[in-house]
C-alpha cells in the first residue's frame, strides 16, 4: 500500500496554492463552526466490530440513481478546479472515472460539463457522471443547464438547496478574493440565453418545492436534492419522487450554525425509511470515516476537499490517491468490523 496520507496531500496542496485561493477551498461561513464540527463529529462515534464471521469475498459496490459506483465514496461538487490544478475539472473526471465511482460536476466548473463527460469517458466508456445545479430565477436559464447536461450524457442532477443566499466567507472577504483570475470562468454559465459572455450564477431566495416539481417536468433525469437537514424536508422529498438525498451541510459554507451532516444523517434515514438512497458528504477524512457514515445510514459519501487536495498536490494522480486510499481504509475497516457488504457495520455513540 502506498505511503501517501490524506494530511500529507493537504500539506502538499498547502505549499503549491496561492494562499487567497486555499482559503478560498478550506474556508467556510461565518466562525467557521460547521466546518470543524463535520470533522469532529465522526469522533463521537465508534464502530461494533463483529468476530468469527467467516468473511467471503466483500462486495463494496453500490448502486445509485442512474449509476453503479464501485464503492460507497463519490466525488461531491465544489467549484473552480482551475484554482487548484491546470488541468482542474478534467483531472478530475479522469481519476473519479479510474477509481469506478460517480464525478458530480459542479456547476461553477471552471471546465464545461461536456468536455467533463468527454475526459472521464476517454478512461471508462460507462463512467458515471451528475450535474450540480442550482435553481436560477429564470426557468429558461435552468433549463439551458439541464439540456447541456443530458447533452453531456450525464445520469442524475444534484439540486443544491441550501443556498438562497450566498454564505458569507470570513476568508475571503478579508483576501479581497471575489472573482477568478483572467482566463478562468464558471465555463458552464458561458453563453446562456440573453447573456452573451458568461453569466453569474444567481441565488434564488424565491425557490420552493415548485421549483423542484417544475424541474421534474423538465427533465427525465433522477433527481437528488443536496443539503437537506430536516426530516420534515426528506419526507417532503420522497413524497415528491425525489430519487436521493445528499445530507450535507455545504461543507460549512453555508449556514454556520447548521448540524454537522454526520449528526443530521440519522434522522434523515429514518425519515426516508429506505425508501430513496441518502448519501452524506462533509468531514471525511478517512475510510474509518466512509465506514461509519454507512453504518448510520448511507448509502455512500461525498469527499469534497480531500479531492481538491490531491488536485492541487498533484493533478490527475493526487485525486486517484485520494480515492485509493479511501478505498483501502475502508475495505480494511470493514474486514476489521466482520462486515461483507458495505452497511455489514454497528455504531455506537462514544
Amino acid at each position: 500500500m502506498t505511503a501517501v496520507s490524506l494530511a500529507g496531500l493537504h500539506d502538499r496542496a498547502r505549499e503549491r496554492l496561492d494562499p487567497v485561493h486555499y482559503d478560498y477551498f478550506a474556508g467556510g461561513a461565518g466562525e467557521e463552526i460547521a466546518l470543524a464540527d463535520n470533522e469532529r463529529a465522526f469522533g463521537r462515534y465508534a464502530l461494533l466490530p463483529r468476530v468469527l464471521r467467516g468473511q467471503p469475498p466483500r462486495d463494496i459496490s453500490v448502486d445509485l440513481p442512474g449509476a453503479r459506483a464501485s464503492m460507497p465514496i463519490l466525488v461531491s461538487p465544489t467549484a473552480f478546479h482551475r484554482l487548484a490544478h491546470p488541468d482542474g475539472e478534467l483531472a478530475t473526471a479522469r481519476a473519479a472515472a479510474a477509481a469506478g465511482t460517480v464525478l458530480i460536476s459542479g456547476m461553477a466548473a471552471t471546465v464545461a460539463i461536456g468536455e467533463v463527460a468527454d475526459a472521464a469517458r476517454e478512461v471508462d466508456p460507462d463512467a458515471a457522471l451528475w450535474f450540480q445545479l442550482y435553481l436560477q430565477p429564470d426557468a429558461k436559464i435552468t433549463e439551458c443547464l439541464v439540456r447541456r447536461a443530458e447533452d453531456a450524457g450525464c445520469s442524475a442532477l444534484v439540486v443544491t438547496v441550501d443556498s438562497p443566499v450566498f454564505g458569507r466567507h470570513g476568508r475571503d472577504q478579508r483576501n479581497g478574493f471575489h472573482d477568478l483570475p483572467a482566463g478562468l470562468a464558471a465555463e458552464n454559465m458561458r453563453d446562456l440565453p440573453g447573456s452573451p459572455g458568461v453569466r453569474d450564477i444567481e441565488w434564488c431566495q424565491e425557490a420552493s418545492w415548485r421549483y423542484v416539481e417544475a424541474l421534474r417536468r423538465m427533465t427525465g433525469l433522477p433527481l437528488l436534492l443536496k443539503g437537506v437537514l430536516h426530516p420534515e424536508d426528506a419526507r417532503i422529498a420522497v413524497d415528491g419522487g425525489i430519487s436521493g438525498l445528499l445530507v450535507s451541510n455545504h461543507g460549512g459554507r453555508q449556514l454556520d450554525l447548521a448540524p454537522a451532516a454526520l449528526d443530521a444523517l440519522p434522522m434523515i434515514s429514518e425519515a426516508v425509511g429506505g425508501r430513496i438512497p441518502v448519501l452524506v458528504d462533509g468531514g471525511v477524512r478517512r475510510g474509518g470515516d466512509v465506514a461509519i457514515a454507512v453504518a448510520l445510514g448511507a448509502t455512500a459519501v461525498g469527499v469534497g476537499r480531500p479531492v481538491l487536495w490531491g488536485l492541487a498536490a498533484d493533478g490527475e494522480a493526487g485525486v486517484r490517491q485520494v480515492l485509493d486510499l479511501l478505498r483501502d481504509e475502508f475495505e480494511h475497516t470493514l474486514a476489521l468490523c466482520g462486515g461483507v457488504l458495505a452497511g455489514d457495520q454497528v455504531v455506537s455513540r462514544c
